[in-house]
């Protein structure tokens, strides 16, 4: 392949030099911020060797090149339009001028929970060894693995410690991740997530039983009486209290003197967010987030297959837009405040459904591009990564998209009747089980079956029957 001509056709299908505001890339895609999309020949660009794919999201148009690859494409595309190399902030900065309200929200969300995804991920993979280990009835009916080979105990114990950090101390992941978002001091950022589970406050988790004694621990402000609880497991305190701390900052930075802001900016900035997070935000956010909680959980509780057919379905139309991201913020909080989630089982049969319609494309395309596509994008999607699948194959042809919905809406109704939960948040493809509770995973299995057999053979059929007519 020659990169440098690759690269030129790139720059001319997405409507030519003069039509790149700026460019990037990430992992595997190229991230432009175009004058006008309107000028993209997606027909011209995608019939580019080097192009699995293209779409457009949160303002951005994005290539889908691939691992490796794309940073030797990105490097001869700055040359050839004639670009300095961008950050991915310049792009999104740039798109987010096009963005209305719902999706600069929406995208301000994506922002913060993306950088913390990995702690996230690998704290959820190492959950599910541990669940191997210290679930009954997987190897033996009835005892777990420790049960029975104690020498192991300690080594699932300590499997746990290290996976539970990021979700004990998951506010100040937020909070650094939050506080950047919003303009200010990382690191103050993780002060106060830290302070929202500072080991002295009462542990959110206990704290239903407390009250419940008429036990909760208080704070005598000058007659005011404060809760004195922590937030583990939440994720409104700890945003809202990211976002007046990075105000109050910015603020005090206009305004201070720059010999006195050491002295004066974080302390101010710190101590006055302190006390409004316990007196104000904490208290509000946190009933909020439980009457949220307990809405979404009763709707689940008593309409299991509805919601089930339509989060199952409807999953893959998120990932198209973006807002798929915003739930990773309802996963959380459901972990934290309920100890599972109902929602993410769906997202891994989902991307499992549409790896499945890809990998039919295989099967059934004569193109040796299409068929080499539709092979790793299916891997990929069943991985987790389901971007390669969506935007290159099933988007691209419509039917197989449409054929992979079906399938995970199928699953979703399934796994959703049986109360299939997740832990934790993991990869989101067919390692996904690992995630789940052991005691759940005959019914995930069955789930899975149905997401890989379904949109399968529905992509399959419909293709033969096209070609026929």
């Amino acid at each position: 392949m020659d990169i440098r001509q690759t690269a030129e056709q790139i720059v001319e299908a997405v409507g030519g030099k003069e039509n790149i505001g700026a460019a990037t890339h990430c992992v595997t895609r190229l991230r432009f911020a175009l004058n006008d999309e309107n000028q993209v020949n997606k027909e011209k660009l995608e019939n580019i060797d080097a192009v699995k794919g293209s779409f457009s999201t949160n303002g951005q148009f994005q290539v889908v090149i691939g691992q490796g690859l794309v940073d030797k494409v990105y490097n001869e595309l700055v040359e050839a339009a004639g670009i300095g190399k961008a950050t991915k902030e310049d792009i999104k900065n740039a798109a987010e001028q096009k963005l209305n309200p719902i999706q600069r929200a929406v995208k301000t969300l994506a922002d913060i929970f993306i950088p913390i995804l990995p702690a996230i991920v690998t704290a959820g993979l190492l959950m599910g060894i541990n669940n191997i280990l210290t679930g009954p009835g997987i190897f033996y009916e009835g005892k777990s693995f420790v049960d029975v080979n104690t020498a192991w105990k300690d080594l699932a114990d300590m499997i746990n410690v290290i996976a539970n950090t990021a979700f004990a101390f998951l506010p100040g992941l937020i909070g650094w991740s939050a506080v950047k978002k919003f303009g200010g001091n990382p690191l103050l950022g993780i002060v106060l997530g830290l302070m929202l589970v500072h080991p002295s406050l009462l542990n959110a988790w206990d704290y239903g039983k407390a009250l419940e004694a008429g036990k909760v621990p208080h704070w005598n402000l000058f007659g005011l009486q404060i809760e004195k609880i922590g937030y583990q497991g939440q994720v409104l305190p700890v945003l809202l209290a990211s976002y007046v701390l990075a105000k109050i900052e910015v603020f005090l930075n206009k305004k201070v003197p720059d010999a006195f802001k050491l002295l004066i900016v974080a302390p101010i900035a710190l101590l006055v967010t302190g006390f409004l997070s316990f007196i104000v935000i904490g208290p509000i956010t946190f009933g909020i987030a439980n009457f949220l909680t307990d809405g979404l959980v009763s709707i689940f509780d008593n309409f299991a297959a509805l919601g089930g057919l339509i989060y199952g379905g409807l999953y893959a139309l998120l990932v198209v837009t973006g807002m798929h991201h915003t739930f990773l913020a309802v996963d959380l909080q459901l972990i934290g405040s309920k100890g599972g989630t109902f929602l993410w089982p769906m997202l891994a049969l989902s991307n499992i459904a549409q790896g499945s319609a890809a990998l039919a494309i295989m099967f059934i395309s004569k193109d040796e591009k299409v068929k080499g596509l539709s092979f790793t994008s299916a891997v990929s999607a069943y991985l987790g990564i389901t971007e390669p699948a969506l935007f290159g194959v099933n988007l691209r042809f419509r039917y197989p998209f449409i054929c992979a919905i079906i399938g995970s809406a199928i699953a979703g109704v399934f796994i959703t009747i049986n109360k299939v939960k997740a832990s934790s948040i993991g990869v989101g493809g067919v390692p996904g089980f690992l995630s789940i509770f052991p005691d759940k995973w005959a019914p995930f299995f069955i789930g899975m079956a149905i997401a890989i057999v379904i949109p399968f053979v529905l992509t399959y059929l419909f293709a033969k029957v096209k070609k026929a007519k």
